[in-house]
Protein backbone atom coordinates (compact mmCIF):
# COMPACT_ATOMS: atom_id res chain seq x y z
CA UNK A 1 0.00 0.00 0.00
CA UNK A 2 1.31 3.16 -0.42
CA UNK A 3 -0.55 5.42 1.84
CA UNK A 4 1.21 5.73 5.18
CA UNK A 5 0.53 6.74 8.70
CA UNK A 6 0.60 10.52 8.97
CA UNK A 7 -0.48 11.35 5.27
CA UNK A 8 -2.74 14.10 4.71
CA UNK A 9 -5.26 12.49 2.02
CA UNK A 10 -8.41 13.56 0.63
CA UNK A 11 -11.78 11.22 0.36
CA UNK A 12 -12.35 10.83 -3.35
CA UNK A 13 -15.40 8.46 -3.15
CA UNK A 14 -18.52 7.65 -0.61
CA UNK A 15 -20.25 9.93 1.38
CA UNK A 16 -17.55 12.02 3.18
CA UNK A 17 -16.40 12.68 -0.34
CA UNK A 18 -14.50 15.95 -0.88
CA UNK A 19 -13.08 15.62 2.79
CA UNK A 20 -9.54 15.53 3.86
CA UNK A 21 -7.41 14.29 7.10
CA UNK A 22 -4.82 12.85 8.52
CA UNK A 23 -4.36 8.99 8.30
CA UNK A 24 -4.56 7.91 12.14
CA UNK A 25 -3.93 3.99 11.29
CA UNK A 26 -3.50 1.64 8.10
CA UNK A 27 -5.34 -1.52 8.35
CA UNK A 28 -2.51 -3.60 6.06
CA UNK A 29 -4.38 -7.33 5.87
CA UNK A 30 -8.00 -5.34 5.23
CA UNK A 31 -6.35 -3.01 2.84
CA UNK A 32 -8.47 -0.17 5.14
CA UNK A 33 -7.27 3.30 6.39
CA UNK A 34 -8.51 5.10 9.11
CA UNK A 35 -8.75 9.02 8.30
CA UNK A 36 -9.08 11.70 11.46
CA UNK A 37 -12.74 12.99 10.86
CA UNK A 38 -13.93 11.21 8.18
CA UNK A 39 -16.31 7.95 8.15
CA UNK A 40 -17.23 8.94 11.93
CA UNK A 41 -19.60 6.23 13.61
CA UNK A 42 -21.38 6.08 17.10
CA UNK A 43 -21.15 3.17 19.42
CA UNK A 44 -23.19 2.88 22.29
CA UNK A 45 -21.35 0.99 25.24
CA UNK A 46 -22.24 -0.19 28.26
CA UNK A 47 -21.54 0.34 31.87
CA UNK A 48 -18.89 -2.19 32.75
CA UNK A 49 -18.38 -2.70 36.55
CA UNK A 50 -15.31 -4.11 37.27
CA UNK A 51 -13.66 -3.99 40.40
CA UNK A 52 -11.80 -0.49 41.12
CA UNK A 53 -11.08 1.61 38.97
CA UNK A 54 -10.85 -0.78 35.84
CA UNK A 55 -14.54 -0.18 35.06
CA UNK A 56 -15.48 1.87 32.08
CA UNK A 57 -18.56 4.57 31.39
CA UNK A 58 -21.40 4.00 29.49
CA UNK A 59 -22.68 6.17 26.65
CA UNK A 60 -22.53 7.11 22.94
CA UNK A 61 -19.04 7.42 21.52
CA UNK A 62 -18.65 8.57 17.97
CA UNK A 63 -15.27 7.59 16.30
CA UNK A 64 -13.71 7.12 13.13
CA UNK A 65 -14.79 3.71 10.82
CA UNK A 66 -11.70 2.23 8.10
CA UNK A 67 -12.44 3.29 4.61
CA UNK A 68 -10.91 1.03 1.72
CA UNK A 69 -7.53 2.89 0.94
CA UNK A 70 -8.65 2.82 -3.07
CA UNK A 71 -11.20 5.79 -2.03
CA UNK A 72 -8.60 8.30 -0.57
CA UNK A 73 -5.61 9.97 -2.67
CA UNK A 74 -2.96 11.47 -1.39
CA UNK A 75 -2.45 15.11 -0.87
CA UNK A 76 0.30 17.35 -1.84
CA UNK A 77 0.09 21.08 -2.17
CA UNK A 78 -2.91 22.23 -3.03
CA UNK A 79 -4.28 19.32 -4.98
CA UNK A 80 -4.24 15.49 -4.85
CA UNK A 81 -1.64 13.36 -6.63
CA UNK A 82 -0.61 9.50 -7.53
CA UNK A 83 2.18 7.71 -6.24
CA UNK A 84 5.40 5.83 -7.61
CA UNK A 85 8.28 5.13 -6.46
CA UNK A 86 11.93 5.72 -7.85
CA UNK A 87 15.02 3.87 -6.22
CA UNK A 88 17.92 6.41 -5.53
CA UNK A 89 21.48 4.86 -5.56
CA UNK A 90 23.10 6.28 -2.12
CA UNK A 91 26.82 5.32 -0.69
CA UNK A 92 26.58 3.45 3.24
CA UNK A 93 29.13 3.02 5.59
CA UNK A 94 29.95 -0.45 7.60
CA UNK A 95 30.68 -0.53 10.79
CA UNK A 96 34.35 -0.83 9.64
CA UNK A 97 34.78 2.42 7.81
CA UNK A 98 34.15 1.06 4.32
CA UNK A 99 31.71 2.66 2.07
CA UNK A 100 29.51 0.56 -0.79
CA UNK A 101 26.63 1.71 -2.65
CA UNK A 102 23.23 1.03 -2.27
CA UNK A 103 19.21 0.96 -3.52
CA UNK A 104 17.27 3.10 -1.34
CA UNK A 105 13.33 3.83 -2.37
CA UNK A 106 11.56 6.48 -1.85
CA UNK A 107 8.07 7.52 -2.56
CA UNK A 108 7.58 10.30 -5.26
CA UNK A 109 4.38 12.43 -6.92
CA UNK A 110 3.36 11.54 -10.49
CA UNK A 111 2.17 14.99 -10.99
CA UNK A 112 5.21 16.94 -9.89
CA UNK A 113 8.25 14.02 -9.80
CA UNK A 114 9.17 15.40 -6.35
CA UNK A 115 10.33 12.87 -3.11
CA UNK A 116 7.08 12.64 -0.49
Amino acid sequence: MNIKKGDTVKVIAGSDKGAEGKVIAVLREEQRVIVEGVNRVKRHTKVVQQGGRGGTTGGIITTEAPIHVSNVMLVEGKGVTRLGFRRDEVTKRRNDGSTYTAHRSVRVSRKTGKEI
